[in-house]
């Protein structure tokens, strides 16, 4: 069933938009990595740890400093306790979290909701797993959150739900109301949540709440969360699961067999990170992350984009009146215009109609290459010969 299941995907929509930006030297705001780096401060950090010795297999929860910076994180921030040593899975990136989650924590058979749009990591990774996806749409443009749709997902199968916040790709971020909606069901129907959180720190002028804090929820909720986001190293692949101890035990069961541990040094040289990051840290990212937004906001809006404006995450959704085809959309804008974004009608499996009307466009980029997007899209929206702009 999960073989199947897995093959009926396909190839990541994430691929075939980077290969086609590539083949027509277009600018990527498809894929959501940053082209810049991070703080140099972490890449010294890093050689150190290679020149220290730290190059052999580390402990499989997590190296040492990297468990304990993850759980002095989480005090500061969000003023949870969390154990380093029973609490704490430290994985390649929050993907491998992902997928051990979901294979150390469902049977063949069992139901898993998810809010689309989603990450395509999770009907995957529910693939893998034997597992069934249940599907409740967020729509455009505010991506309202309907309690009472969840609620008739649920049957005697259901096993987990999947929150991600900061939602990836509309740029959400889940009201306290919101989330105690959701943690009413949990509670109710016995559910384990898992919560993605890997755009935590990218919030525009709402408060990230986690799940986890909730009524009734610390002991049915496993975080997982990274430091690609945070700290612009997306390829390092440090990424971690925080939770109750037979929560993480189930993690790790399925962990210690997918990589058993990841980059001993990386993790040495984020610990040292995530032990610097502090609230002026974040406070600064956001700030230019805020600015990113704002520039590519006005940019779509300028040149006939309408555009949901995200809260949290690095993406903005944007619809052309006119348009009902996103892939074809998406592949005309790379050749005409040279700008590469995102269809997200792959992000859905119910309401997919939603997703073909839209474009995702990440915006963590450098500012010389958002100008350089500008550009070519203010040229792309002029009027033709016949006065139709686009030549849509």
């Amino acid at each position: 069933m999960a073989k199947t299941a897995l093959a009926a995907l396909g190839t990541s929509v994430f691929s075939e938009m980077t290969a086609l930006a590539q083949q027509h030297s277009a600018v990527n705001l498809s894929q959501g990595f940053p082209d810049f780096e991070g703080p140099s401060d972490v890449v010294d950090d890093a050689v150190a740890a290679l020149r220290a010795g730290h190059n052999q297999y580390g402990r499989s929860l997590g190296v040492l400093p990297l468990v304990r910076a993850v759980a002095a994180h989480s005090k500061r921030f969000y003023d949870i306790d969390v154990d380093p040593l029973t609490e704490v899975v430290c994985t390649a990136g929050a993907t491998e979290a992902l997928a051990a989650a979901m294979i150390g924590l469902l049977d063949a058979g069992d139901e898993v909701i998810v809010l689309e749009p989603f990450y395509d990591g999770y009907p995957a990774t529910i693939a893998m797993a034997g597992a069934v996806p249940k599907v409740a749409t967020l729509r455009w443009p505010d991506f309202a959150f309907d309690v009472d749709a969840l609620a008739r997902l649920i049957t005697k199968k259901t096993r987990m739900m999947v929150v991600n916040n900061p939602h990836n790709p509309t740029g959400k971020v889940f009201t306290t109301a919101e989330l105690d909606a959701i943690a009413g069901l949990c509670t109710k129907h016995d559910l384990i949540a898992v919560c993605d959180e890997v755009y935590e720190h990218l919030t525009y002028d709402v408060v990230h709440v986690p799940l986890c804090t909730r009524p009734g929820m610390h002991e049915r909720t496993l975080t997982l969360s990274s430091t690609g986001k945070t700290f612009s190293f997306t390829g390092w692949k440090v990424g971690w699961a925080t939770g109750p101890a037979h929560l993480i035990a189930a993690v790790q069961r399925a962990h210690q067999f997918l990589t058993f541990c990841a980059s001993t040094p990386l993790h040495m040289a984020m610990a040292l990170a995530l032990d610097r990051c502090d609230h002026a840290f974040v406070q600064t990212l956001q700030g230019q992350y805020r600015a990113r937004r704002d520039f590519v906001v006005d940019l779509l809006r300028e040149v006939g984009f309408i555009v949901s404006v995200p809260a949290g995450a690095y993406f903005c959704l944007a619809s052309m009146p006119g348009v009902d085809d996103d892939r074809a959309f998406a592949k005309k804008l790379v050749i005409d215009a040279g700008v590469a974004a995102i269809p997200p009608s792959a992000f859905y499996s119910e309401a997919v109609d939603e997703g073909r009307r839209l474009l995702r466009f990440a915006f963590c980029k450098s500012p010389g290459t958002l100008a350089d997007a500008a550009g070519r899209l203010r040229r792309w929206a002029k009027p033709g010969d016949d006065g139709d702009p686009r030549g849509l």
